[in-house]
């Protein structure tokens, strides 16, 4: 129905995540309608991204060797955060409650989708691992693939000698208890603490 190079636009479109025919129709008139300059600077964005590189160090994403976390002086080298994904990082950044590195997974372990330990950025952790770190955050989703990540890391990690530690999980701030899941709630109660008073 549409010329050739529309539908592979559209085409296109549809291999993003959450992107139906609809949606991906609606892109690409979008752009039909955009000025030639601003789809050539469109191009040179989407060109560009083959130029982003994953830091050496903690695998998140930067323009040169290293990220700014790790460029960073000041920040705190005895504490890493483990993430799955980038995005990970920049919800933590965005809190602006910790101030330690991070180490990007890469991925979690799932033995269904065929992930297993060596697949994911678990070798360079490792060697991250020395005396001046004291303490290794567990920062990721409480899920299946999450749960089996966490464990797997725990393991490994306290042969080095270094404090594990885990993200608390349970009921979000403003919730309501009858519409949490059974998961959240078994979480909450096994996270519980004293209430401290002034």
């Amino acid at each position: 129905m549409y010329p050739e190079k529309f539908e592979e636009l559209i085409t296109l479109f549809e291999k993003l995540p959450g992107v139906g025919n609809k949606t991906a129709q609606r892109y690409a008139f979008v752009l039909l309608e955009k000025e030639k300059e601003q789809l050539q600077k469109a191009v040179d964005v989407i060109n560009g991204v083959s130029e982003i590189k994953k830091c050496r160090i903690c695998g998140f994403l930067s323009d040169d060797d290293e990220c700014v976390f790790c460029k960073e002086a000041s920040r705190d080298r005895s504490s890493i955060m483990v993430v799955a994904y980038p995005q990970d990082v920049v919800a933590i950044e965005k809190t602006g409650s910790y101030l330690g590195m991070y180490h990007v997974l890469g991925g979690l372990i799932s033995s269904s989708k065929g992930i297993y330990p060596e697949d994911i950025n678990i070798e360079k952790l490792l060697n991250r691992i020395d005396e001046n770190v004291s303490e290794v955050i567990i920062a990721l989703s409480p899920t299946m693939d999450g749960e089996m990540t966490a464990l797997y890391l725990n393991k490994i990690l306290k042969e080095k000698g270094v404090l594990v530690t885990r993200l608390a999980h349970g009921l979000p701030m403003g919730s309501s208890l009858d519409y949490a899941d059974d998961l959240t709630l078994i979480k909450a109660l096994d996270n519980r603490r004293k209430i401290e008073s002034d």
